[in-house]
């Protein structure tokens, strides 16, 4: 009996979806609750597992356009178990005893090579003398001079060629203008979407600030040991940045509020929506209830999803919502940004790279770790003086990082001003 694999429904809004591989192969024998499948929504990647047992029959090609409910394969559950599946008794004896025996390690598929490897790579390439000799004296990496001597040896026209042209890439003929022409991923297409409905649906207004990043570093640095020791994760950034900007949205409301039609919502609670780069591309998922949480369950959080997003992992659940949005370009290096809203969300906050610059204090010239930030908003809902106050209150928090624990200044606390 053959029992069809249909796309399951996964969202109200979403109708078609890509198959983007297939993690079994026709013909090959599946598992019941096995994936055999990883497909691709505009808002997430999903997995598709095994009905039952039994061989399986693909139908669907990877990269096709599926509808919900089209059917992407059978599996034949009446076929019997090939013998060559069933693991040896040595085995499975080794499995259950705890010894396994050892394997040739595997050669990495690409990898980075450090100094030294380059430098063994340099003296043990297959290359003529005179190439050997100034591959050594320049101290260049062999991976970046294309072999044209017999068996893959390099020449001494191949180096002086790679000196004569060092921004060519490895591999790549000079004067070449090929092009590739690849179907965008729904993913993208629905990335590409929201950027232009952003851009052209609100009254997006970019007001900037900077922040000088001293006490956190310091703090960062005198506390990280014993921070990760006592919480298992790191103290980043990202926690410092969330909690500041949870005391700020419940001091300005309206950064942290979205227009639904005439109608202008207003949130009590903050889900901070995190943009993380994955390798399908931007994806945002939510920090549920941010105001609530610990510095460390802030960096747990930021931490799980980062590994999800990367994995391609999230679920449509932790990309869905959101009340206000932070991202980080210092990542990459970018020194000031204007970032577009994630809409239906009023603002975003977007971080920048940490540079040393000189400030002046007290009339003073002094070099400070100093940052860039800005505010995107939709000027539709926030008005300047609410976006400018926002963010000189994140700014104080970050420069005063014990405010952080009352939302205000301990001595203004204590005074009750």
């Amino acid at each position: 009996m053959s029992i069809e694999i249909k796309v399951p429904a996964i969202g109200e809004s979403i109708n078609e979806v890509t198959l983007s591989k297939w993690i079994k192969k026709e013909g090959d024998y599946v598992e019941r609750d096995e994936v055999i499948a990883e497909m691709e929504s505009e808002k997430a990647t999903f997995e598709i597992n095994a009905e039952k047992a039994g061989i399986l029959h693909t139908t669907a090609k990877e990269d096709d356009t599926l509808n919900i409910g089209d059917v992407v394969g059978t599996i034949d559950d009446s076929a019997a178990k090939p013998a060559a599946s069933e693991k040896p008794k040595e085995e499975k004896v080794a499995e259950a005893t705890g010894d396994k025996k050892e394997e040739p390690a595997k050669e990495p598929v690409s990898k980075e090579s450090s100094p030294e490897e380059k430098k063994e790579n340099a003296t043990s390439v297959k290359a003529t003398p005179v190439a050997a000799a100034i591959l050594a004296d320049k101290k260049m990496d062999v991976s970046k001079v294309t072999p044209t001597g017999s068996q893959g040896r390099i020449t001494k026209n191949d180096v002086l060629g790679a000196l004569e042209n060092p921004g060519r890439a490895f591999g790549k003929e000079l004067y070449s203008r090929e092009e590739q022409s690849n179907k965008m991923s729904n993913l993208r297409r629905t990335i590409s979407r929201r950027l232009v409905e952003a851009k052209n649906s609100t009254a997006m207004l970019t007001t900037f600030n900077e922040v000088d990043m001293s006490a956190i570093m310091e703090l960062r640095t005198k506390y990280k040991e014993v921070f990760k020791k006592k919480h298992d994760i790191g103290l980043g950034f990202m926690s410092f940045f969330a909690k500041a900007c949870c005391f700020a949205l419940q001091e300005w409301p309206s950064v942290n509020s979205r227009l639904d039609g005439d109608q202008l919502i207003t949130f009590d609670y903050c889900d901070i929506s995190i943009a993380v780069s994955s390798p399908k591309g931007l994806v945002v998922p939510v920090i549920r209830n941010a105001e609530s949480l610990s510095m460390a369950e802030i960096e747990k959080e930021v931490a799980q999803l980062a590994v999800k997003a990367r994995d391609s992992k999230l679920t449509i659940e932790e990309m869905t919502g959101g009340t206000f949005t932070i991202t980080n370009g210092g990542v990459f290096g970018s020194l000031m940004s204007t970032p577009i809203i994630n809409i239906p969300q009023s603002a975003i906050l977007g971080m920048h790279n940490i540079v040393q610059r000189p400030v002046a204090i007290n009339g003073q010239v002094v070099i400070k770790p100093m940052m860039y930030v800005a505010l995107s908003y939709d000027h539709r809902v926030i008005d300047g003086r609410e976006s400018v106050s926002f963010l000189v209150r994140v700014k104080e928090m970050l420069e005063s990082p014990e405010q952080l624990l009352f939302g205000k200044d301990p001595v203004k606390a204590l005074l009750q001003l």
